[in-house]
């Protein structure tokens, strides 16, 4: 593996540990998260919002 590879790899992982704390805020404080944040975590915004409390 490159070191160029890596680091985009490393970049790509912290930006779904940042998506899920975006999304995991979101939920907490009773707002909408942005749907780029769901859609790098794999799920779909229409289902997620699709949900009600279960």
């Amino acid at each position: 593996m490159s070191a160029r590879k890596l680091v985009t790899e490393i970049g790509e992982f912290f930006g779904v540990i940042e998506s899920a704390v975006a999304v995991s805020a979101a939920v907490r404080n009773r707002r909408r998260a942005q749907d780029a944040d769901l859609r790098r975590l794999g799920i779909d915004p229409e289902q997620f919002y699709g949900m009600r409390g279960r």
